[in-house]
């Protein structure tokens, strides 16, 4: 494994960060019916005293609001947040310029000079991966981030973007991409292993499955709106994967099948970023650090969960 250099050696430290996609996005998290941004304030500030400091957010998360509501949250007193956001290009946003202007308008919203993290959102064409990484690299050398990631990338591009910061002696600090207990095709083909190889911090984003695994959900109530689609399967396959988790969760003292999700992409060696929109969903995650599930219980989920992403 590539030792991580000190550019990015926070992402490495890390052992949890805090979701913000939920923050002010209208269209899947349903803002602001059932939480108010007091709420997510909470949700903020019970998280940096936990010690959990790393929050990704994105230009795209609720038009802004989510960077908006974040920047104003950092004036507060207490731990300081790192900060990871990310570029979507589009609509048509394809030059270099329309990067910088993008990282300028999160760096404002944020009330930033730098963000710790600067990630471009896919590898969208027409734009080869690699001209998006040189557009990366070039807002790392304009000091507007300390480091540069990727996400949604699968094991070629991730490869394609590490070549070219190599040349230029800029480790790629990670890659962001969905992974948890219902999807697993990270760690099956491979990209996981390679991540790690090579010192990049597999950062884990939705390792809830979007509440799927809170066992808060049941075919009967499924998730509102834009989660509730693919959802109804995946209900009716869960209960035996549920039952597991509350058991291994008696075990480690009454954790809950979130924190037992949570854990077990830890183990698996990723960075896991639930996202929290209340109080109790900050505090619930900030129960899932701190320990560890044994060998034979990861064995268990593993052969528990193995069917749901084939």
């Amino acid at each position: 494994m590539v030792l991580p250099s000190e550019d990015v050696r926070f992402l490495h430290d890390a052992e949890m960060g805090l979701g913000a996609w939920s923050w002010g996005d209208r269209i899947v998290w349903d803002y602001p019916h059932g939480y108010t941004d007091e709420d997510i304030g909470q949700a903020y500030k019970a998280t940096m005293d936990a010690g959990i400091t790393l929050v990704d957010t994105a230009e795209v998360y609720g038009s802004g609001r989510s960077e908006r509501l974040l920047g104003g949250l950092m004036q507060t007193k207490g731990p300081q947040a790192l900060v990871a956001t990310k570029f979507l290009p589009l609509p048509w946003r394809l030059r270099q310029a329309d990067m910088e202007r993008a990282l300028r308008g999160s760096l404002q919203r944020l009330q930033r000079e730098r963000v710790d993290l600067y990630q471009i959102h896919g590898p969208f064409p027409p734009r080869s991966v690699e001209a998006w990484v040189e557009g990366l690299a070039e807002m790392k050398r304009k000091g507007l981030t300390r480091a540069i990631g990727v996400s949604n990338f699968n094991q070629d591009q991730t490869q394609r973007a590490y070549s070219v910061l190599a040349k230029y002696d800029i480790p790629l600090a990670s890659n962001q991409v969905q992974y948890h207990l219902l999807d697993r095709r990270i760690e099956k083909n491979g990209l996981l292993a390679r991540c790690q190889e090579l010192g990049i911090r597999l950062i884990a984003y939705s390792p809830l499955a979007m509440g799927l695994l809170t066992g808060k959900y049941t075919p009967e109530n499924p998730p509102p709106r834009a989660r509730r689609r693919g959802a109804a399967g995946k209900l009716r396959e869960l209960p035996p994967l549920l039952k597991l988790m509350i058991e291994i969760g008696q075990d480690h003292g009454g954790k809950s099948p979130a924190q037992i999700a949570i854990n077990w992409v830890i183990c698996k060696g990723a960075l896991p970023i639930p996202g929290a929109k209340n109080l109790q969903q900050a505090e619930t995650n900030a129960g899932a650090v701190g320990w560890r599930l044994t060998p034979e219980q990861l064995g268990a989920l593993d052969d528990a969960s193995d069917k749901f992403d084939t």
